[in-house]
């Protein structure tokens, strides 16, 4: 039998490299696109969904089309974020396995140039870039396009969401004219719609379901709450899908930094990823996620670009988008390769316009749903449990030898009260927890109590009766605020709901921690080192410093933010920390105001 890819005119060597990756019939964005574009004579627009096969709809036409004896660049890929360009170069890699002579290199920021400078020299077929980046290459004239027949314009909107228009453009004017342009896209603004005026000649356009629409596989729903319980709800919602594999989409870096630590204090399993993040600590957390070790990414929407993980259950928006085209990308993370997903709104009453204008753009309605109450997520996560324990797979070789003892132990008990006391092992949390829950639903007629206003960030907000600590531990450590969180309950041996806010610095972090834990912690770092540097941890607060851990201590009275520096001579006026983590000298200007750099509004 004809593989399906064969009839569509793909050449043996690819489609054997197709099967080996489990692909065995095309999606329809491929099955349309890739006839045409193995034609090479034509400009294309193709729009599609997130999730539907674009990356093989240009990838494996290009394999046909370019003469791989010769190592120039014949192709050009230009994408949004870095994890989509690493995501399309494993994949065209991955296609063209068979073919000899073939070489794609991925050239985005945030890694090391001189690397990816030394990888063109030897010499490439297709490179696949963020346009930053690829800009920064053309202008060291360390690269020649000359020999460019096709540029590809993936997730071309968002390139312009991001503000990539002049970069676009000064890297297309470095291509010869008579190229092939191929822009792919999930929606159509006007933007999108001047590029294929300007760069194309009467192209070829293939649109998959109707322009704009989001996933037909993906459910939509909505859920109203006060902003207050918004941390609360997106708990609820969790807990009440025990398998729940997600992405939670917040509007900020820092909301999101904030979300995933107080998730991680409450015993979820989740990280964050945001544009503050290195390279490597980006690479890290999207590891865990796709190795399915982690089951919550909280993202923001320039950070979640380009993630293509399978199975992802649930798309959760913390916080609607400010632009309402880009809940299409959002929800277009589940749902993909065919699978079913849910996306999730968690608003309040004063949103609900911007969720009407959401279902105009593409094109369905959403539900209303309820939040369960406490009970329900109490009989879901029994039942779950009793659902894994039945289907659980046992080892009868490895356990057999532990039986008898396992059976002395329970000999007291009836069948009864063991099948009680396993279900109690992990549901005795959700009854205490639930205890009394209150009913976190707000009708739509309801526009909030006392006028309240919809929160443009819904922080969540540290309890009073903590104490600031000191940790000469930082951002150059290589750590994240989850890294740090880690580090500290796992040395100090306290818990995760003990710790409240995090201020990550270069060299040195401050942390709030409830004042009941402060001795203990301290104690339990008299001797704790990172990487064979000694770790100091010193109180803050009012009062006399307390010290504890391997390095040598200064004696200094802290006051949230007031220390000497690193060289042992004091810094120049007392310095007290503000509510931003900024510092103040004696003037009452602050550090931004000092150097002319303070923002009109928190970064995003």
């Amino acid at each position: 039998m004809i593989n399906p890819f064969s009839n569509l005119g793909i050449s043996d060597d690819v489609v054997n490299a197709i099967k080996d990756l489990g692909f065995e019939n095309p999606t329809p964005i491929q099955e349309q696109s890739i006839p045409v574009l193995l034609e090479g004579s034509n400009d294309f627009v193709g729009l599609a969904q997130t999730g539907t096969g674009k990356t093989a709809a240009f990838g494996l036409p290009l394999l046909e089309l370019i003469d791989f004896s010769i190592r120039k660049p014949q192709a050009l890929v230009l994408c949004p974020t870095r994890e989509l360009c690493l995501q399309i170069t494993g994949d065209i890699r991955n296609f063209s396995k068979n073919i000899p002579g073939a070489n794609v290199v991925a050239v985005y920021g945030g890694a090391n140039i001189v690397q990816q400078l030394r990888e063109i020299r030897q010499g490439v077929q297709i490179v696949v870039a963020t346009p930053g980046r690829m800009l920064d290459i053309i202008r060291r004239k360390a690269i020649d396009f000359s020999d460019v027949s096709y540029v590809v314009l993936d997730e071309a909107d968002e390139m312009l969401n991001m503000g990539f228009q002049e970069d676009i453009n000064d890297i297309l004017s470095t291509t010869p004219d008579d190229k092939k342009t191929w822009l792919f896209s999930a929606t159509m603004p006007p933007e999108v719609r001047r590029i294929a005026r300007n760069y194309m000649e009467d192209p070829v356009e293939l649109t998959m379901g109707t322009k704009n629409t989001g996933n037909v596989n993906i459910e939509h729903e909505y859920y109203i709450v006060r902003a207050r319980d918004k941390y609360a709800a997106l708990k609820r919602i969790v807990d009440f899908n025990p398998e729940i594999f997600g992405v939670v989409f917040c509007k900020t870096k820092i909301d999101t930094q904030e979300v995933a630590e107080h998730l991680i204090k409450d015993g979820y399993n989740a990280d964050a990823l945001h544009g503050d993040l290195s390279q490597q600590q980006r690479d890290k957390v999207m590891q865990r996620f796709r190795d399915r070790s982690m089951q919550l990414l909280i993202a923001t929407d320039v950070a979640a670009r380009g993630i293509d993980v399978n199975n992802v259950t649930h798309v959760i928006n913390y916080a609607l988008p400010d632009e309402v085209e880009s809940y299409t990308h959002r929800s277009g993370r589940t749902g993909r390769a065919g699978k079913t997903g849910v996306s999730i709104c968690i608003i309040n009453s004063k949103e609900l316009g911007k969720i009407r204008q959401i279902e105009k753009i593409i094109g369905k309605k959403f539900t209303k749903a309820d939040l369960p109450t406490g009970f329900d997520v109490c009989e879901k996560q029994l039942f779950a449990l009793v659902h894994k324990v039945h289907n659980v797979e046992v080892n009868e070789a490895q356990i057999e030898q532990y039986i008898p003892r396992i059976m002395d132990e329970f000999s007291e008990l009836s069948k009864e009260e063991v099948i009680k006391r396993f279900a109690s092992l992990e549901f005795n949390r959700f009854l205490e927890y639930y205890k009394n829950a209150p009913d976190l639903n707000v009708s739509e007629e309801r526009r909030g109590e006392h006028g309240e206003r919809p929160e443009r960030g819904s922080r969540v907000r540290n309890d009073d009766g903590y104490t600031r600590m000191f940790i000469n531990l930082g951002s150059v450590d290589d750590f994240t605020r989850g890294d740090l969180l880690s580090f500290v309950c796992n040395n100090g041996k306290i818990s995760g709901k003990s710790i409240g806010k995090i201020d990550l610095k270069g060299v040195y972090s401050f942390f709030d921690i409830e004042n009941t834990a402060v001795d203990g912690l301290l104690n339990n770092f008299r001797n704790v080192d990172f990487n064979g540097r000694g770790v100091r941890i010193e109180q803050t607060a009012e009062g006399e410093s307390k010290s504890r851990g391997g390095g040598s201590y200064n004696g200094s009275k802290r006051r949230d933010g007031e220390r000497k520096s690193f060289g042992g001579k004091r810094e120049s006026g007392r310095r007290e920390g503000g509510s931003n983590g900024g510092f103040r000298d004696y003037s009452g200007r602050s550090r931004e105001e000092r150097h002319g750099k303070r923002e009109s509004g928190r970064r995003r």
